[in-house]
C-alpha cells in the first residue's frame, strides 16, 4: 500500500526525484525504529506506540545519518521527530562521570523564542531521562548565573536562542567544537526574520562535518533556496499539503469593525459558555502595545486574562503562562511570540483579534488547536480594511474560509462580503431581526451556535476504543516550572 499523505524528496542539487512511502505510517510503531530499549522505555512511559507520519518518515532518515528537511502541519509532533533519533545518535556517547570533559555539547537545537526552547529541552529530558545524557536549555531575558552553571558542569544536548548562545560562546562557557547534529527548530522564522547573521556566526564554529536538521510547518520556496547552503544533499519530507491548517481545525470568520472587536470576542465567549465548552482560547493580536490593552479590557469586562508579548520579562511571561496553563487565566492574549511552537494539550480555540501580515503566520497562529488529533475552533475576526490580508490567507491555503454572522446581539459589519451564500445572509439578517429584541433569549438553531463552535462528539477507532484509550504519535510533555527558569536539570 502507498502512503499518499506523504512525500519523501531527494535533493541533489541536479534535480529532485520525488519517491513516495512504501509503507503507511499508520502500520509502523516506535518499537520499528530500532531505537534503544532505555528510549524506548520512556516514550512507552508516555503512552505512546505509534508515530505520526513526520515521525515515521523523518526518523528512519535521521537515524541513517542523513541532512533532512521537515514540513508537517503544526501539532503534529515534529520536535519528537528529531528529539528521539537525536538521543540514538549520540546515545554512544553516555557517561556517569561528573567530569565535565566527558560531557561536551554532542547535538545543538536553535529555535527563535524562548518559549519554544522551553518546550523542546522539556521533550529531550523527558525521552532521554533513563540515559546519562545532559540536557540544557539557554534563552535570553532571564539572570546567566545559572545557565552558565549548567553549561560549566557539562551537557550533551543544548537547546538555545542564537542571542543567549552567542553570549555564552562570548563568555568561553559554551564550546561547539564537538557538535554532530544541528537542528533549526521553525527554520522558516529563524532564516527569514533576522536571525541570519546570528545563525551564520554559530554555524560557523561547527564542525562541517555535522548532520543539520531543518524543521518547520512552512517552507516557502525561496527558504528551501537559502537551506540548501546549509545542507548536503538532504532528504525532503512533507507530510500532506504545504502550508496549510490540520483537518482537526474548525475555521470561521466574522466580519467586524476594529472598534467592536473587544465586544465580539466576549460575546463569542458567552457563547461558548452557553454551550458548555471551554472559555479557554489564546487571542491574537499584532503589537505589544494592543496586546496589553486588550488583556486589560477583557479584565474589565470580567474575563479572566493574562498578556505575553516581547516587552514582558521572562519572568512575567513565564509566570503568565503557568496561569494560562493551570486554568488561573481564561484568556491568553498574546502577539506572534506564543504563535510558534507553543504547545497547551487540548488547546479548544484561537482567535485572531487582527489578521497577522504574514499569511505563514496565520497558520503557525491557529496550529496552536486542533493539535495532536484533537479537534479545535478557529475564529478570527476581520475588518473590512484587512480584507487584503484575508484574501493572502486564502490564496496561501488555497481555499475559502468560511464567513459566518456573529452571536445574537454582537456588533457586525455593516458590508456583507460578496462570496457569502444566500443561506448565510439569510441567517445574519434573521440574527439582527433577533438582536434588536433584548427580551428574546439566543437560539440554539442560529447558525452561529452549530458551527463552527459545536461540540463534536469523538471519532471511535476501528476497534472500537475511544481515542484516550489509545495515544497516537508523540507530542511535548507537560510543560514543568524547573525549565522555565533558564536551565534544565535531570530529575
Amino acid at each position: 500500500m502507498i502512503n499518499t499523505d506523504t512525500e519523501i524528496t531527494s535533493s541533489t542539487g541536479l534535480g529532485e526525484v520525488t519517491t513516495p512511502s512504501d509503507t503507511p505510517a499508520a502500520t509502523i510503531t516506535f518499537a520499528d525504529f530500532g531505537l534503544d530499549p532505555l528510549i524506548q522505555k520512556a516514550v512507552s512511559e508516555q503512552g505512546y506506540t505509534i508515530p505520526t507520519p513526520i515521525q515515521a518518515q523523518s526518523i528512519p532518515h535521521i537515524l541513517g545519518g542523513s541532512d533532512l528537511m521537515g514540513a508537517a502541519q503544526t501539532g503534529t509532533g515534529k520536535t519528537a521527530a528529531f528529539v528521539l533519533p537525536i538521543i540514538q545518535k549520540i546515545l554512544r556517547h553516555a557517561s556517569n562521570s561528573a567530569s565535565p570533559a566527558r560531557h561536551p555539547i554532542r547535538a545543538l537545537v536553535l529555535t527563535p523564542t524562548r518559549e519554544l526552547a522551553v518546550q523542546v529541552a522539556e521533550n529531550a529530558a523527558s525521552y532521554s531521562k533513563h540515559t546519562d545524557l545532559r540536557t540544557a536549555v539557554v534563552y535570553g531575558g532571564v539572570d546567566m548565573k545559572e545557565q552558565v552553571a549548567l553549561l560549566r558542569n557539562g551537557v550533551e544536548i543544548l537547546i538555545a536562542t542564537p542571542g543567549r548562545l552567542l553570549d555564552h560562546i562570548g563568555s568561553k562557557v559554551a564550546n561547539l567544537s564537538q557538535v554532530e547534529l544541528l537542528v533549526l527548530d521553525e527554520a522558516d522564522r529563524m532564516l527569514d526574520m533576522g536571525f541570519l547573521p546570528d545563525l551564520q556566526r554559530i554555524i560557523n564554529l561547527i564542525p562541517a562535518q555535522r548532520q543539520t536538521l531543518l524543521f518547520s510547518a512552512t517552507f516557502s520556496q525561496e527558504i528551501k533556496k537559502l537551506a540548501q547552503s546549509y545542507l548536503r544533499t538532504p532528504v525532503t519530507v512533507e507530510v500532506a499539503r504545504q502550508n496549510a491548517a490540520a483537518d482537526t481545525v474548525k475555521q470561521v470568520v466574522h466580519m467586524v469593525s476594529s472598534s467592536d472587536k473587544q465586544s465580539a470576542i466576549v460575546k463569542v465567549l458567552e457563547s461558548r459558555t452557553r454551550l458548555g465548552l471551554s472559555r479557554q482560547c489564546i487571542i491574537f493580536t499584532n503589537s505589544r502595545l494592543g496586546c496589553a490593552r486588550l488583556a486589560r479590557a477583557l479584565e474589565r469586562d470580567g474575563i479572566k486574562a493574562g498578556a505575553i508579548h516581547g516587552d514582558k520579562s521572562q519572568g512575567e511571561r513565564t509566570l503568565t503562562l503557568d496561569a494560562f496553563k493551570s486554568g488561573v487565566i481564561e484568556v491568553l492574549v498574546a502577539t506572534d511570540v506564543a504563535a510558534r511552537g507553543l504547545d497547551i494539550p487540548d488547546m479548544p480555540c484561537v482567535i485572531n483579534h487582527e489578521l497577522p501580515y504574514s499569511a505563514e503566520d496565520f497558520i503557525h497562529r491557529i496550529g496552536r488547536t486542533g493539535r495532536a488529533g484533537s479537534t479545535g475552533d478557529a475564529i478570527a475576526l476581520v475588518d473590512a480594511s484587512e480584507k487584503r490580508l484575508l484574501d493572502d490567507i486564502e490564496r496561501l491555503m488555497k481555499r475559502k474560509l468560511e464567513i459566518k454572522p456573529l452571536p445574537e446581539g454582537a456588533p457586525s459589519q455593516s458590508r456583507v462580503p460578496s462570496n457569502r451564500s444566500a443561506s448565510t445572509r439569510a441567517s445574519s439578517s434573521s440574527s439582527s431581526s433577533a438582536s434588536s429584541n433584548s427580551a428574546v433569549p439566543a437560539k440554539m438553531s442560529d447558525p452561529f451556535f452549530y458551527r463552527p463552535y459545536e461540540p463534536t462528539a469523538a471519532p471511535q477507532s476501528a476497534e472500537g476504543a475511544k481515542p484516550e484509550e489509545k495515544k497516537v504519535g508523540i507530542v511535548p510533555a507537560k510543560p514543568t516550572v524547573g525549565a522555565l527558569l533558564g536551565g534544565f536539570k535531570k530529575k
